[in-house]
């Protein structure tokens, strides 16, 4: 190894020393916190409301409870506090992005890490030294790479044929129980409890690189090969919204998954069940803007218009979901009223 190569080991090294840690929601009684937030005004109280129409939620025996996730809070530490609500049948079904699913939870089910970023240097810097930057927060790109030829091996010992997000997710699960080196994996943890993941902008993450690889491989061969089927994605989706009846969504930041599982009710009434119920309860976290007009931005009472979200049970809260959601599942845990859920397991619709 030359000079320079065991510098630049060296320094990458010293970048990625220090391990985000994810944060346990059981380690904290966040109760007094939350009941004492319902007595102030501005966020606190809409974090406060929020946290008690995920309870609601939670207590109603006939609410199938949907967790959306969009953004980087798997990366920034609420990666364990998912896998509880999933270990804790506090959730039913999740809508999430690519770059949740795979890139950061999968990834650490393969026993990577996502680290501290205790000094930004020029990203140019971090370029060379194989680091990939999520704000303060780093990732080491071979080992990303690593993800991404797991992808690619699960896809080739997989049948060429269409497969929804969902399927191809709860194969990613299979592998993470054979092979995987973190018990608090989502994507793991989904597939033990029959929990589906849909992510509907799949190939939008390290998924995509291993699945054209895949893809290109087995055309060079003359081979079939697999398709991800993001129709067949939108049909088992409304598919589950239609036999769930009563629906709640607890959403962190907005973008695709979003607008797509409030999508399955206009869906479900497109395929003749006009008598679908629109989601019965929603709570949203995100920073976006409500003033430039985009999807991801609008409003939980913007959706009612279209049909989809009740305005009676609905809660926006405008913050970093990283410093809030903490707290909202801390409370919903230690009220304990998941532990009189019923076990819904909708995976076992496709089975």
């Amino acid at each position: 190894m030359n000079e320079i190569s065991k510098i630049n080991d060296t320094r990458k090294a010293e970048l990625l020393s220090r391990q985000v840690e994810h944060i346990d929601i059981k380690s904290f009684d966040a109760r007094p916190i939350i009941d004492a937030m319902d007595k102030m005004s501005f966020t606190s109280r809409d974090l406060a409301r929020a946290t008690g129409i995920y309870n609601q939620m939670l207590a109603d025996p006939d609410c199938s409870i949907f967790l959306v996730i969009a953004g980087s809070t798997s990366a920034g530490g609420c990666m364990d506090l998912y896998a509880e609500l999933v270990r804790n049948n506090m959730v039913d079904g999740i809508v999430a992005t690519g770059a949740t699913v795979v890139d950061m939870d999968f990834f650490e089910g393969l026993g990577h890490k996502h680290y501290q970023a205790n000094e930004i240097p020029d990203d140019n810097v971090l370029r060379s030294l194989y680091i990939d930057r999520i704000y303060d927060t780093y990732i080491d790109e071979e080992q990303l790479q690593d993800c991404d030829f797991t992808i690619n091996a699960i896809a080739n010992s997989l049948e060429p044929k269409a497969y929804s997000s969902r399927a191809f997710i709860r194969e990613m699960g299979k592998y993470l129980v054979e092979h995987g080196k973190k018990e608090n994996s989502l994507v793991k943890l989904a597939y033990e409890h029959d929990v589906p993941i849909f992510c509907p902008a799949f190939v939008d993450s390290s998924a995509g690189f291993g699945l054209v690889k895949h893809q290109v491989d087995a055309m060079k061969a003359g081979k079939p090969y697999l398709t991800i089927d993001a129709i067949a994605d939108f049909r088992e989706l409304t598919d589950i919204k239609i036999a769930a009846g009563s629906t709640g969504l607890l959403m962190i930041g907005g973008g695709v998954p979003k607008n797509f599982i409030q999508d399955t009710v206009v869906c479900a009434e497109i395929l003749g069940h006009e008598d679908v119920e629109v989601h019965k309860y929603a709570v949203q976290i995100t920073v976006a803007d409500v003033r430039d007009g985009a999807c991801s931005s609008s409003t939980l009472k913007e959706a009612a218009s279209w049909g989809k979200v009740s305005t009676a049970l609905e809660q926006m809260v405008f913050a970093e979901a990283g410093s809030v959601m903490p707290l909202l599942a801390s409370d919903a845990y230690h009220r304990g009223l998941w532990k009189d859920r019923p076990v819904r397991r909708w995976a076992k619709l496709f089975a």
